[in-house]
């Protein structure tokens, strides 16, 4: 079987910025085991698998090691690949997914904005290893929504966080860093690490925003934010908090256009 195959630097206007994600659009669905060998083989932080859903689109996501619940770059990279490829006059895509729900992604002038759920983070004791692993200073905050939930005081921190990943692999959740912003114009910074699903760092993480944007509008009184993640590849998101719904808009550029045989 010959399928398109996809690369997608994602939240980010420049080649080799940004996250790269592939997608893969199918016919009909290839069983597990298939699409977790090819992102395995893909080997990239993610890789979307798409199919025409009545009106709309269905994606699953996987990392080199499981299928995860949301993801935020390969999501914007699949909606790129549907505009440019697929459907070159639709303006807005709606994705089903199975566990987080309808998803949107509306597209204006080149801007791919994703209308994703809210996930706050909440009170919860840490992991013993939690801190251990991040081998930073102790941090201001630590909560949990699907992820941990770190604030440390000041970006310079969180930038210079070498953590133990063997440490961090057995802390049973991904982990998002954030402090406040040190450039003119970013609300606030972050760092992702996830090494139980095969990703040590990630590179730039649409879905950690669903966490962000709550905690940090709430904190800076103010709904419409600016983020950096703070990664070696770096990325930038324009996001806006509305009600129980988050804005994540970014852009995006093609890298690679090829077929796979499976």
């Amino acid at each position: 079987m010959r399928l398109p195959l996809y690369q997608v630097d994602a939240f980010t206007d420049t080649l080799f910025g940004g996250n790269p994600a592939a997608v893969v659009p199918l016919e009909s669905w290839l069983p597990d085991a298939v699409m977790q060998s090819i992102a395995a083989e893909n080997n990239l932080a993610e890789t979307a698998f798409i199919l025409r859903d009545g009106e709309g689109w269905f994606v699953r996501w996987f990392t080199p090691a499981n299928e995860i619940d949301l993801c935020g770059h390969a999501t914007l990279a699949s909606a790129f690949v549907i505009r440019t490829f697929i459907d070159p006059d639709i303006s807005e895509i709606r994705f089903r997914t199975k566990v987080a729900g309808d998803l949107r992604v509306i597209i204006t002038d080149g801007l791919y904005t994703l209308d994703f759920p809210t996930r706050a983070p909440k009170d919860i004791d840490a992991h013993p290893d939690l801190i251990r692993g991040l081998g930073g200073p102790s941090p201001e905050l630590v909560q949990a929504a699907r992820d941990w939930f770190v604030v440390y005081k000041d970006a310079a921190t969180v930038r210079a966080l070498s953590p133990d990943f063997a440490l961090l692999n057995g802390v049973g959740r991904m982990v998002i860093v954030t402090a406040p912003g040190d450039e003119p114009g970013v609300d606030f910074v972050s760092r992702f690490f996830a090494p139980m699903d095969g990703i040590p760092e990630d590179p730039v993480t649409g879905s950690a925003h669903c966490t962000l944007i709550p905690y940090w509008a709430e904190r800076l009184g103010k709904d419409v934010l600016e983020a950096r993640q703070v990664s070696a590849r770096g990325g930038t998101l324009h996001c806006r908090l509305l009600g129980d719904r988050v804005h994540i808009a970014g852009r995006a550029v093609l890298y690679l256009e090829g077929t796979i045989h499976v």
